[in-house]
């Protein structure tokens, strides 16, 4: 049995990871092009750690190496999507970010031949082929499992508003689909995809883990997909939530928000002060809210159940982490969060374009406006 508790515990807390999905688009037409293999097979054996497939071919995942803070992070964000799309004037390719690929079919996808993917293909079949969609993912390093376990079951508060700041999803096959993060029911298809229930304990969730294993609902702990997991391969907190973003700074956001969100809980957890428990149902509410409608949605805070508009979620979350933002050097993200709330998420920009210009002038767009170098701050 994997000892859990020691992968779980890390000397350098509050250290990241970022993992991001590209769309690999024609870069005449924008539809979804099969290069991935292509791309695993040309890379130098030293890189090839930092790119791994998805289920389908026209799919190519990165992920960052361990690093210390946001700033460092986003620097290798920034160096493998330019990586991914120098590869592409050889390949025939160009990268196009969106939480979905707004027209490509499911018909039309390939699975790789990849042995981890070919069984989630089998287990899903054509679920799994429908599963066109990007995401970034943020990891996160705990003192240990329990303090992991009280930052999942804790951090569930604010998956609502920071699926709302990412969304970046409202077409699918063609249609506008009337949702803004359309990625969240794609991949709600799969099973274990869930918000996770409040865990008693560490060794509540490994019992959890080894009894899915052991009935063989799953064959390693990657295939737990909740919208929030304690890793079982990295012993890392891992934020699940959001849409992938074509802009780096908003990237930023988010990483910093997932980071300060832990580093506040533990501080929590120290002072025996922390919340842990909340209404399933006002977590699922909040969650299909962000999915579905704007900044002025209603919801309930899943602490106090006080009845507020999205926007004041947001607003709430970023005042619990201000000052977790200041002490870890990140709170130049605010502004980000308030041009965000005042423009829009990158879906609402997704839905101007497509009804000034059509799905032409949109495939174009998600392959024009990704940002490969993180901007330069300035105070």
């Amino acid at each position: 049995m994997t000892d859990y508790k020691a992968l779980f515990t890390h000397r350098d807390h509050f250290t990241l990871g970022v993992e991001e999905e590209y769309m690999l688009c024609d870069p005449q037409t924008g539809v979804l092009v099969n290069r991935a293999t292509a791309i695993m097979e040309r890379l130098p054996e030293e890189e090839t750690e930092r790119f791994s497939y998805e289920l389908i071919d026209s799919e190519i995942e990165i992920n960052t190496p361990v690093s210390a803070n946001v700033d460092e992070v986003m620097e290798h964000v920034a160096r493998y999507r330019r990586k991914v799309r120098d590869m592409g004037e050889e390949l025939g390719y160009r990268i196009g970010m969106s939480g979905t690929h707004p027209t490509s079919l499911a018909k039309d996808q390939r699975f790789v031949e990849s042995e981890g993917y070919q069984w989630v293909a089998e287990q899903l079949h054509y679920y799994a082929l429908r599963n066109i969609t990007f995401a970034t993912h943020v990891h996160v390093a705990m003192p240990d499992g329990e303090a992991a376990i009280a930052v999942t079951n804790a951090a569930r508060r604010w998956l609502a508003p920071m699926l709302a700041l990412s969304a970046n999803s409202p077409f699918f096959q063609g249609y506008n689909t009337g949702m803004l993060s359309s990625r969240t029911f794609q991949f709600g298809a799969f099973p274990r995809t869930n918000i996770p229930d409040t865990f008693r304990s560490f060794d509540h969730f490994c019992h959890v883990l080894e009894t899915y294993l052991k009935m063989g609902s799953i064959t390693k702990p990657r295939q737990i997909w909740w919208k929030i997991r304690p890793h079982g391969f990295y012993g890392t907190v891992e934020f699940r939530i959001a849409d992938v973003q074509r802009s780096l700074s908003r990237t930023r956001m988010l990483v910093a928000l997932s980071q300060a969100v832990c580093h506040k809980i533990v501080q929590e957890l120290a002072q025996d002060r922390l919340q842990q428990h909340f209404e399933m149902e006002f977590l699922n509410d909040a969650v299909w809210k962000a999915t579905r409608f704007g900044f002025d949605a209603q919801l309930a805070d899943p602490d106090t159940h006080e009845v507020m508009t999205m926007a004041d979620m947001v607003e709430r979350l970023v005042d619990y982490v201000r000052p977790s933002l200041i002490a870890l050097g990140s709170d130049d993200i605010i502004p980000t969060v308030e041009d965000v709330l005042r423009e829009g998420s990158e879906a609402q920009e997704q839905l101007r374009v497509q009804q000034e210009g059509g799905f032409e002038a949109l495939l174009q767009f998600l392959m024009d406006t990704v940002e490969f170098a993180v901007p330069t701050l300035t105070s």
